[in-house]
């Protein structure tokens, strides 16, 4: 049976997405996981605190990092995959790019795949996701995590976004993913100014167009840092209130590293949201 987004909060609700961490280069420490154990208490703490659905990754993807062998990253995957797959409640998304390693991850109890590149890297990452029927959350970036940053130009940001994003939409579809088992991502932070950030968040209802559940990944992220003048570890305010400002606008899932705090912001969001 095919992984649906429909199961993840119930009907008309906020998902919360709680971040594992593997790689030592993530680019907040709070959340990494340097071994199985610490990786399976961190996941049965999210899932207590109300986490949804978990993501776990194994290659970091801030700016200026470089990518890792797809050895290295499922020697770290792996075994968390299947503990998690075992040990929790709710389903476990795998962060990658690399079709051998979702193949892999899935098999191991992994029930979606979310590629940053969404699906447009690697042909083969939208036919093995299909043929394992799993969910998938195709996520837009401008260039390589390596490049990012250096220099992102737009002509029109939310209009570009939204059109690579269709086209990942239309790649999963024509590769047999199923319509609910897709989920679109406008990659806040990968490739985008702050003034880019701000209006891909103000402006998340254009994205309801493509008929899918928006994600959006905002937490702790350098533009709040911009904002507010704070590291990582300080950031955790300007998160929930960019959260919040994402669900009054449209968003259905949240993507955090604070999950009880994240809950209970959305709770208060989504029935604002739903009150107006």
């Amino acid at each position: 049976m095919s992984f649906s987004f429909d199961q993840l909060a119930g009907s008309g609700s906020v998902a919360v997405m709680g971040i594992i961490n593997l790689s030592p280069d993530s680019f907040y420490a709070g959340n990494r996981c340097a071994t199985l154990d610490e990786a399976v208490r961190n996941a049965e703490s999210m899932v207590e605190e109300g986490a949804h659905v978990l993501d776990v990754g194994a290659e970091s993807t801030r700016p200026g990092s470089q990518p890792i062998a797809e050895e290295t990253e499922l020697k770290r995957l792996a075994p968390v995959v299947s503990a998690l797959a075992k040990r929790v409640p709710v389903p476990i998304s795998v962060d990658t790019s690399k079709p051998g390693v979702a193949d892999r991850v899935l098999q191991e109890g992994a029930r979606i795949i979310n590629d940053v590149t969404g699906l447009q890297m690697h042909p083969e990452m939208s036919r093995v996701i299909a043929r394992r029927g799993a969910g998938v959350v195709v996520m837009h970036m401008q260039g390589t995590p390596e490049t990012m940053q250096d220099n992102p130009q737009y002509g029109d940001v939310v209009g570009d976004v939204l059109d690579f994003l269709r086209l990942s939409v239309e790649i999963a579809g024509s590769a047999g993913i199923a319509s609910r088992s897709i989920a679109v991502d406008p990659g806040i932070g990968f490739g985008k100014t702050l003034e880019h950030n701000l209006k891909l968040i103000g402006s998340l209802r254009r994205f309801k167009v493509l008929d899918k559940p928006v994600l959006i990944g905002v937490s702790r992220k350098s533009f709040i840092g911009k904002i507010l003048d704070l590291t990582e570890e300080e950031r955790l305010e300007g998160s929930l209130a960019a959260g919040v400002a994402g669900v009054i606008n449209g968003a259905d899932i949240l993507r955090v590293h604070d999950v009880r705090a994240t809950v209970r912001a959305v709770r208060i969001a989504h029935a604002i949201r739903e009150a107006g």
